[in-house]
């Protein structure tokens, strides 16, 4: 089972979607917390859903429960607390939520988590991919 992870930022269009293409994503799952932001351009939820669709015959859903909340994710973006705490808490809330009781990893073959971030570095949708990889054995992960 193969799923896939990628971010838009420092991405041109051409880039983004063309990476998408050449990997065969069936499905974007949008993990972001904040989807319709002008820092977002061609990744604004109802446009990324309208080019998904017609460039790439890719569909879209907006998976909320992989999502941070928005006092992990801001107390991190001001520095108030590390990498390894804001992982820590987020994965605590991905445990809390029970996320793996609601996806079916099956059906996310050829998925891809859809985050902001540029590289899978310090970026959550890394984290939700790894959560989600648990549950089996034969989930490989690939960054696009």
């Amino acid at each position: 089972m193969k799923l896939y992870t990628i971010g838009f930022t420092k991405s041109s269009a051409k880039d983004f979607f063309g990476r998408l293409a050449k990997a065969r994503v069936k499905h974007v799952y949008d993990t972001r917390l904040n989807r319709t932001s002008q820092l977002s351009g061609f990744a604004k939820q109802n446009d990324l859903k309208f080019f998904l669709a017609n460039i790439g015959e890719i569909e879209y859903s907006v998976d909320a429960l992989l999502a941070p909340t928005a006092d992990i994710l801001s107390a991190f973006r001001k520095n108030q607390i590390s990498w390894q705490e804001y992982e820590r808490r987020y994965l605590d809330l991905l445990a809390a939520r029970r996320v793996e009781n609601h996806f079916d990893l099956d059906s996310m073959h050829e998925g891809c988590l859809l985050c902001s971030e540029a590289t899978p570095d310090q970026c959550h949708r890394r984290l939700a991919a790894n959560y989600l990889s648990e549950a089996r054995d034969d989930v490989e992960i690939v960054h696009l």
